[in-house]
């Protein structure tokens, strides 16, 4: 269950991708489908999420998502290139992207709780690079808010409504 920040994310992504009606996407490596079970979540989901995919094997990223050949799968240049394959792949007008070593063990010189998000519009791209501590579940839970503030973080640059509308919020069983 999210916890109540993520909550309030996910209302306020909801509110403005129906305003303006955007098509969100994700695409996940690290949180294994955690991140599109959180968005699913948001109000009339079905209006604005486009969907997600799951891409964990280095040659379904290369093969569906266009990573190149070499990319580290833990990288900016691997979480960038993730949402822009997922932004093309759903025609979404938003995508963030997921990918890193949960742990509990390092994997490829990379400390376990080690995360990239990446993120992509229209005309822009990019990524944040995160450090988190715990064993697996944390770091994934740690993960799925962090991408859902950067959904509606973008969701927020890209709409002029973000100003003026309030979050519709419900309550959730």
């Amino acid at each position: 269950m999210p916890h109540t920040q993520t909550t309030e994310d996910i209302d306020r992504l909801s509110a403005l991708a129906r305003a303006d009606g955007l098509r969100i996407a994700v695409v996940e490596s690290l949180t294994s489908g955690g991140l599109a079970h959180a968005i699913g979540a948001g109000e009339a989901a079905s209006d604005w999420f486009a969907g997600g995919i799951v891409a964990y094997m280095t040659d379904v990223k290369q093969h569906l998502l266009h990573l190149p050949d070499g990319v580290d799968p833990c990288s900016a240049e691997c979480a960038e290139q993730l949402a822009i394959g997922g932004l093309e792949l759903f025609a979404a007008d938003i995508c963030v992207a997921t990918t890193g070593v949960g742990g509990p063990d390092s994997e490829d010189g990379h400390p376990a709780g080690t995360v990239y998000l990446g993120w992509a519009v229209h005309d822009r791209h990019g990524h944040e690079h995160l450090q988190f501590e715990g064993g697996p579940d944390a770091v994934m839970a740690a993960t799925v808010d962090t991408a859902v503030r950067m959904l509606r973080a973008r969701a927020e640059e890209f709409s002029p409504h973000a100003g003026h509308l309030e979050p519709q919020t419900h309550h959730r069983a």
